[in-house]
């Protein structure tokens, strides 16, 4: 495991206090999560650090961030990604996003294309298909989740993603932490996941890579498509997976595909590259 250490960050005067996990060493490299929260420092970062400085922040309203109520709109959200960028001192870097953090990856990356230098999203929000539409994740029970996002639902694997506490105190904290994760990502996102970006992705200027799973909801190959088309050289391989988190085996050749986006911009294809999971 590579040595990584967690620290609050001021942002803004303190006006903001951001809770990241950071590690490894080189180029900086912001991993921002998706809306199941804030993880510390996930073993797959272990695999980007390992060429890269890593930034994992957990976002405004999440884990013991705090400034969630100084923020009204989009607008404010991508401000305050930019200030946290200067917080850590970094002027420019790469931008990994899962799910809601790659809706706020790319906003940010259109906002500021000159210090976003390649541009990964997993998973993301930010484009709306009629067709296609997202899950209502705010109201999805832990089987419906369950059903949703594991190629084999019934699989161990997926039975541990969904399981909560025993214990009343830490089942109730658990159930805390999710709400509070919840009521943040809403604020931004709720009730359309979209806020315009296909009318700004053309201001990207980095190299970019989407990668989504092909057949459920909101992780559609439709939605690499529509990428594609908001940004004609982006590179978006897909997973053939029927779900998300297909095994845990799966997760390392994944991490280290999206390694290799940044570093060298070659992405092998193949099928078993892609069987994945992203807790978070």
């Amino acid at each position: 495991m590579v040595v990584h250490n967690e620290r609050m960050v001021s942002v803004r005067g303190g006006m903001f206090s951001v809770q990241v996990a950071e590690g490894g060493a080189g180029y900086p490299l912001v991993y921002l999560h998706g809306a199941n929260g804030y993880a510390g420092w996930p073993g797959f970062l272990d695999r980007l650090a390992q060429d890269y400085r890593v930034y994992a922040p957990a976002h405004p309203g999440v884990g013991q961030s705090t400034g969630l109520n100084h923020l009204d709109d989009l607008w404010d959200l991508v401000q305050f990604f930019e200030e946290f960028l200067d917080a850590i001192g970094v002027a420019q870097c790469h931008l990994v996003g899962h799910s809601y953090g790659g809706f706020c990856a790319a906003e940010l990356a259109a906002h500021r294309p000159e210090r976003i230098s390649r541009l990964a999203l997993v998973n993301s929000l930010g484009l709306w298909l009629a067709e296609h539409p997202v899950a209502d994740f705010f109201i999805l029970t832990p089987e419906e989740r369950r059903e949703l996002l594991w190629h084999d639902a019934e699989s161990p694997a997926a039975y541990a993603y969904v399981a909560q506490p025993t214990e009343p105190e830490a089942r109730l904290e658990h159930t805390l932490d999710r709400l509070q994760t919840l009521q943040s990502v809403a604020k931004f996102i709720w009730p359309i996941p979209e806020r315009g970006l296909a009318k700004r992705a053309h201001r990207l200027r980095c190299r970019r890579w989407w990668f989504g799973g092909s057949r459920i909801g909101r992780y559609r190959r439709s939605t690499g498509r529509r990428f594609g088309i908001c940004c004609p050289t982006l590179r978006w391989p897909s997973s053939r997976s029927a779900g998300i988190f297909r095994s845990w085996s799966g997760r390392r050749r994944f991490w280290t595909a999206c390694w290799g986006f940044c570093t060298t911009s070659r992405i092998a294809q193949g099928r078993h590259l892609f069987e994945w999971v992203v807790p978070g």
